[in-house]
Protein backbone atom coordinates (compact mmCIF):
# COMPACT_ATOMS: atom_id res chain seq x y z
CA UNK A 1 0.00 0.00 0.00
CA UNK A 2 1.36 3.22 -0.82
CA UNK A 3 2.77 5.50 2.54
CA UNK A 4 0.38 8.47 4.26
CA UNK A 5 3.36 10.07 6.22
CA UNK A 6 5.76 11.85 5.54
CA UNK A 7 9.02 9.66 4.63
CA UNK A 8 12.52 10.05 3.65
CA UNK A 9 14.68 7.01 3.08
CA UNK A 10 17.37 6.88 5.09
CA UNK A 11 20.00 5.83 2.53
CA UNK A 12 19.30 7.29 -0.71
CA UNK A 13 16.73 10.17 0.55
CA UNK A 14 13.77 8.94 -2.15
CA UNK A 15 10.01 10.15 -0.94
CA UNK A 16 8.83 7.00 -2.43
CA UNK A 17 7.93 3.86 -0.59
CA UNK A 18 5.54 1.26 -0.02
CA UNK A 19 3.99 0.38 3.81
CA UNK A 20 3.68 -2.52 4.94
CA UNK A 21 2.65 -3.85 8.80
CA UNK A 22 5.41 -5.65 11.10
CA UNK A 23 4.42 -7.56 15.00
CA UNK A 24 6.68 -8.05 17.51
CA UNK A 25 7.57 -11.70 17.47
CA UNK A 26 10.51 -12.15 19.11
CA UNK A 27 9.45 -11.85 22.56
CA UNK A 28 6.18 -12.40 21.65
CA UNK A 29 5.21 -8.28 23.07
CA UNK A 30 2.46 -7.97 19.73
CA UNK A 31 1.67 -4.83 18.57
CA UNK A 32 1.90 -3.90 14.72
CA UNK A 33 4.75 -1.30 13.55
CA UNK A 34 4.40 0.35 9.69
CA UNK A 35 7.31 -0.22 7.92
CA UNK A 36 8.73 1.43 4.43
CA UNK A 37 10.46 -0.28 1.41
CA UNK A 38 12.13 2.66 -0.50
CA UNK A 39 10.80 2.56 -4.02
CA UNK A 40 14.31 3.39 -5.06
CA UNK A 41 17.33 1.80 -3.26
CA UNK A 42 15.08 -1.45 -1.70
CA UNK A 43 16.38 -0.49 1.80
CA UNK A 44 13.28 -0.69 4.92
CA UNK A 45 12.75 1.72 7.73
CA UNK A 46 9.81 2.19 10.23
CA UNK A 47 8.19 4.96 9.53
CA UNK A 48 7.23 6.34 13.18
CA UNK A 49 9.76 5.02 16.01
CA UNK A 50 7.99 4.47 19.88
CA UNK A 51 8.42 7.53 21.65
CA UNK A 52 9.69 4.45 24.76
CA UNK A 53 11.73 1.59 23.26
CA UNK A 54 12.81 -0.52 26.72
CA UNK A 55 9.46 -2.51 26.48
CA UNK A 56 11.69 -4.06 23.59
CA UNK A 57 14.88 -4.33 25.43
CA UNK A 58 14.06 -6.63 28.79
CA UNK A 59 17.15 -6.48 31.21
CA UNK A 60 17.50 -10.46 29.74
CA UNK A 61 17.93 -9.37 25.95
CA UNK A 62 20.68 -11.34 24.70
CA UNK A 63 23.57 -8.35 24.43
CA UNK A 64 22.81 -7.00 27.85
CA UNK A 65 24.24 -9.93 29.96
CA UNK A 66 26.87 -10.26 32.32
CA UNK A 67 30.11 -10.08 30.34
CA UNK A 68 31.98 -13.87 30.65
CA UNK A 69 35.57 -13.43 31.61
CA UNK A 70 38.07 -16.23 30.95
CA UNK A 71 41.22 -17.16 33.43
CA UNK A 72 44.78 -16.09 32.63
CA UNK A 73 45.61 -19.45 31.61
CA UNK A 74 43.12 -19.26 28.51
CA UNK A 75 43.77 -15.79 28.21
CA UNK A 76 47.42 -17.03 27.33
CA UNK A 77 46.29 -19.07 24.70
CA UNK A 78 43.78 -17.02 22.98
CA UNK A 79 47.17 -14.55 22.82
CA UNK A 80 48.76 -16.78 21.14
CA UNK A 81 45.85 -17.88 18.93
CA UNK A 82 45.19 -14.78 17.60
CA UNK A 83 49.11 -14.18 16.47
CA UNK A 84 48.63 -16.77 14.76
CA UNK A 85 45.19 -16.33 13.53
CA UNK A 86 46.44 -13.05 12.08
CA UNK A 87 49.78 -14.59 10.62
CA UNK A 88 48.17 -17.43 8.80
CA UNK A 89 45.45 -18.37 6.69
CA UNK A 90 45.18 -21.55 8.55
CA UNK A 91 41.49 -21.22 9.59
CA UNK A 92 42.38 -23.65 12.71
CA UNK A 93 43.18 -20.57 14.92
CA UNK A 94 40.27 -18.88 14.24
CA UNK A 95 38.76 -17.38 17.35
CA UNK A 96 35.52 -18.43 18.66
CA UNK A 97 33.72 -15.47 18.00
CA UNK A 98 34.67 -15.47 14.29
CA UNK A 99 37.07 -13.46 13.06
CA UNK A 100 36.97 -13.52 9.38
CA UNK A 101 35.72 -9.98 9.12
CA UNK A 102 38.75 -9.15 11.81
CA UNK A 103 41.78 -10.49 9.61
CA UNK A 104 40.36 -8.72 6.22
CA UNK A 105 40.46 -5.68 8.93
CA UNK A 106 44.31 -6.01 9.11
CA UNK A 107 44.66 -4.66 12.58
CA UNK A 108 48.06 -3.84 14.69
CA UNK A 109 47.73 -4.83 18.02
CA UNK A 110 48.42 -0.46 19.06
CA UNK A 111 45.47 0.53 17.01
CA UNK A 112 42.91 2.20 18.71
CA UNK A 113 39.32 0.43 18.22
CA UNK A 114 36.16 1.69 18.86
CA UNK A 115 32.82 -0.77 19.06
CA UNK A 116 29.44 1.50 18.91
CA UNK A 117 26.79 -0.33 20.50
CA UNK A 118 29.32 -2.55 22.58
CA UNK A 119 26.57 -4.10 24.72
CA UNK A 120 28.24 -5.91 27.82
CA UNK A 121 31.50 -5.31 26.07
CA UNK A 122 32.12 -9.17 25.68
CA UNK A 123 33.70 -8.57 22.05
CA UNK A 124 36.05 -5.94 23.39
CA UNK A 125 37.18 -8.02 26.38
CA UNK A 126 38.32 -10.69 23.88
CA UNK A 127 40.23 -8.75 22.01
CA UNK A 128 41.47 -7.38 25.04
CA UNK A 129 43.09 -10.95 26.48
CA UNK A 130 43.88 -11.85 22.59
CA UNK A 131 46.13 -8.57 22.75
CA UNK A 132 44.47 -5.19 21.57
CA UNK A 133 45.90 -2.50 24.01
CA UNK A 134 43.11 0.13 23.30
CA UNK A 135 39.82 -0.86 22.84
CA UNK A 136 37.04 1.60 23.80
CA UNK A 137 33.11 0.37 23.46
CA UNK A 138 30.29 3.34 23.26
CA UNK A 139 26.65 2.17 24.62
CA UNK A 140 24.50 4.85 26.10
CA UNK A 141 22.36 1.31 28.20
CA UNK A 142 25.30 0.92 29.85
CA UNK A 143 24.76 0.86 33.63
CA UNK A 144 27.67 3.37 34.05
CA UNK A 145 31.17 4.07 32.20
CA UNK A 146 33.67 1.83 33.58
CA UNK A 147 37.69 1.08 32.79
CA UNK A 148 37.07 -3.54 32.91
CA UNK A 149 41.29 -3.07 32.38
CA UNK A 150 44.13 -1.13 31.15
CA UNK A 151 43.52 -0.29 27.59
CA UNK A 152 40.08 -1.28 27.89
CA UNK A 153 37.21 0.79 28.86
CA UNK A 154 33.55 1.01 28.21
CA UNK A 155 31.60 4.84 28.08
CA UNK A 156 27.82 4.98 28.98
CA UNK A 157 27.67 7.34 25.67
CA UNK A 158 27.35 7.77 22.29
CA UNK A 159 30.35 7.73 20.27
CA UNK A 160 29.27 11.55 19.00
CA UNK A 161 30.12 12.49 22.65
CA UNK A 162 33.77 11.68 22.54
CA UNK A 163 36.24 13.68 21.60
CA UNK A 164 38.72 10.61 20.77
CA UNK A 165 40.38 9.38 17.28
CA UNK A 166 40.24 6.31 16.48
CA UNK A 167 42.28 3.84 13.93
CA UNK A 168 39.01 1.42 13.72
CA UNK A 169 35.54 2.24 14.01
CA UNK A 170 33.27 -1.34 14.53
CA UNK A 171 29.31 -1.54 14.68
CA UNK A 172 28.23 -5.14 15.22
CA UNK A 173 24.53 -5.57 14.25
CA UNK A 174 23.93 -2.20 16.22
CA UNK A 175 23.43 0.23 13.18
CA UNK A 176 19.84 -1.49 12.42
CA UNK A 177 19.12 0.19 16.05
CA UNK A 178 19.88 3.39 15.06
CA UNK A 179 17.15 6.30 14.36
CA UNK A 180 19.99 8.00 12.11
CA UNK A 181 21.95 5.76 9.98
CA UNK A 182 23.75 8.42 7.73
CA UNK A 183 24.23 10.83 10.94
CA UNK A 184 26.28 7.95 12.62
CA UNK A 185 28.08 7.01 9.60
CA UNK A 186 29.23 10.73 9.33
CA UNK A 187 29.86 10.76 13.60
CA UNK A 188 32.30 7.51 12.94
CA UNK A 189 33.98 9.91 9.53
CA UNK A 190 34.44 12.70 12.04
CA UNK A 191 36.11 10.12 14.74
CA UNK A 192 38.12 8.43 12.38
CA UNK A 193 41.99 9.15 12.18
CA UNK A 194 42.63 9.74 8.24
CA UNK A 195 42.72 6.37 6.17
CA UNK A 196 40.65 5.14 9.14
CA UNK A 197 38.59 2.28 8.67
CA UNK A 198 35.03 1.29 9.42
CA UNK A 199 33.36 -2.02 9.70
CA UNK A 200 29.68 -2.10 9.64
CA UNK A 201 28.08 -5.79 10.16
CA UNK A 202 24.08 -5.71 9.85
CA UNK A 203 21.03 -7.21 8.00
CA UNK A 204 20.56 -6.13 4.92
CA UNK A 205 17.39 -5.80 2.43
CA UNK A 206 18.85 -7.92 -0.13
CA UNK A 207 17.62 -10.97 1.43
CA UNK A 208 16.08 -13.95 -0.74
CA UNK A 209 14.32 -14.70 2.71
CA UNK A 210 12.83 -11.30 3.53
CA UNK A 211 11.85 -11.28 -0.39
CA UNK A 212 9.92 -14.64 0.38
CA UNK A 213 8.52 -14.18 3.61
CA UNK A 214 7.98 -10.47 4.22
CA UNK A 215 7.42 -9.35 7.57
CA UNK A 216 8.01 -12.90 8.61
CA UNK A 217 11.57 -12.42 8.52
CA UNK A 218 13.36 -12.98 11.33
CA UNK A 219 15.55 -10.10 10.82
CA UNK A 220 13.33 -7.71 10.48
CA UNK A 221 12.82 -7.70 14.61
CA UNK A 222 10.30 -5.16 14.57
CA UNK A 223 10.38 -2.41 16.41
CA UNK A 224 13.75 -2.81 17.26
CA UNK A 225 15.07 -2.94 13.68
CA UNK A 226 14.52 1.01 13.00
CA UNK A 227 16.25 0.85 9.22
CA UNK A 228 18.00 -1.87 7.15
CA UNK A 229 19.79 -0.49 4.21
CA UNK A 230 20.25 -2.28 0.76
CA UNK A 231 23.87 -2.37 0.08
CA UNK A 232 23.19 -0.28 -2.49
CA UNK A 233 21.69 1.93 -0.13
CA UNK A 234 24.38 1.77 2.21
CA UNK A 235 27.06 2.03 -0.32
CA UNK A 236 25.47 5.66 -1.41
CA UNK A 237 24.67 6.57 2.20
CA UNK A 238 28.48 5.90 2.99
CA UNK A 239 30.12 7.62 -0.06
CA UNK A 240 27.85 10.88 0.68
CA UNK A 241 29.13 10.65 4.66
CA UNK A 242 33.32 10.64 3.19
CA UNK A 243 33.52 6.75 3.08
CA UNK A 244 34.63 4.27 0.32
CA UNK A 245 33.14 0.80 0.38
CA UNK A 246 36.26 -1.68 -0.58
CA UNK A 247 34.28 -4.52 0.49
CA UNK A 248 30.91 -6.13 0.76
CA UNK A 249 30.78 -9.55 2.75
CA UNK A 250 27.53 -11.56 3.23
CA UNK A 251 27.92 -13.77 6.09
CA UNK A 252 24.06 -14.93 6.90
CA UNK A 253 23.91 -18.22 8.48
CA UNK A 254 20.77 -20.56 9.00
CA UNK A 255 19.58 -18.18 11.53
CA UNK A 256 17.26 -16.49 8.58
CA UNK A 257 15.87 -20.10 7.97
CA UNK A 258 14.74 -21.40 11.25
CA UNK A 259 14.22 -18.13 12.95
CA UNK A 260 11.71 -17.21 9.96
CA UNK A 261 10.27 -21.16 10.14
CA UNK A 262 9.67 -20.28 14.22
CA UNK A 263 7.57 -16.89 13.26
CA UNK A 264 5.79 -18.63 10.58
CA UNK A 265 4.71 -21.28 13.45
CA UNK A 266 3.50 -18.87 16.15
CA UNK A 267 6.45 -19.23 18.57
CA UNK A 268 8.49 -17.00 19.93
CA UNK A 269 12.55 -16.53 19.38
CA UNK A 270 13.54 -19.67 21.40
CA UNK A 271 16.92 -21.10 20.44
CA UNK A 272 15.53 -24.37 22.76
CA UNK A 273 12.63 -24.92 20.15
CA UNK A 274 15.37 -25.49 17.44
CA UNK A 275 15.54 -29.63 18.21
CA UNK A 276 11.97 -29.97 19.07
CA UNK A 277 10.90 -28.55 15.36
CA UNK A 278 13.77 -29.10 13.09
CA UNK A 279 15.47 -31.88 12.64
CA UNK A 280 19.77 -32.16 12.34
CA UNK A 281 19.35 -32.79 8.77
CA UNK A 282 16.86 -29.50 7.92
CA UNK A 283 19.53 -27.46 10.14
CA UNK A 284 22.71 -29.38 8.19
CA UNK A 285 20.57 -28.17 4.47
CA UNK A 286 19.92 -24.43 5.59
CA UNK A 287 23.51 -24.01 7.40
CA UNK A 288 24.28 -24.90 3.34
CA UNK A 289 21.68 -23.13 1.85
CA UNK A 290 23.07 -19.89 3.87
CA UNK A 291 26.64 -20.66 2.19
CA UNK A 292 25.77 -20.53 -1.16
CA UNK A 293 22.99 -17.10 -0.56
CA UNK A 294 26.05 -15.47 0.27
CA UNK A 295 27.77 -16.78 -2.91
CA UNK A 296 25.14 -15.36 -4.34
CA UNK A 297 24.98 -12.23 -2.73
CA UNK A 298 21.17 -13.07 -1.46
CA UNK A 299 21.94 -13.62 1.72
CA UNK A 300 19.85 -11.59 4.95
CA UNK A 301 23.44 -9.73 6.37
CA UNK A 302 26.50 -8.06 5.73
CA UNK A 303 29.61 -6.60 6.16
CA UNK A 304 30.28 -3.60 4.75
CA UNK A 305 34.75 -2.60 5.16
CA UNK A 306 35.05 1.14 4.44
CA UNK A 307 37.68 3.39 4.51
CA UNK A 308 37.80 7.22 5.48
CA UNK A 309 38.14 8.84 2.07
CA UNK A 310 40.12 11.98 1.47
CA UNK A 311 37.42 13.55 -0.68
CA UNK A 312 35.34 16.58 1.02
CA UNK A 313 32.20 15.03 2.42
CA UNK A 314 28.82 15.94 0.97
CA UNK A 315 26.47 18.53 2.22
CA UNK A 316 22.92 16.89 3.97
CA UNK A 317 20.40 16.80 1.26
Amino acid sequence: MPIDLAYSCHYCHSTQGTNFLATERMLGIGGEFTYVTCDACGSLQLLTVPQDLSPYYPSDYYSLGRLQPSGGLRNFLKKIRMRAFLATENSFFSPRFGGYWLKRLHPKFTDRIADVGCGNGQLLYELHVSGFKDLHGFDPYLPKTEQLAPGLKLWKQDLAETDLKFDLVMLHHSFEHLADPEGVLRICHERLNPGGRLLVRCPVANAAVWKQKQALWVQLDAPRHLSIPSTHGFVGAAKRSGFEVKEILFDSTAFQFWGTALYERGEKLDRSKMDTHFSSKQLEAWEQQAIQYNLEGKGDQACFFCVKAGGKVEDQA
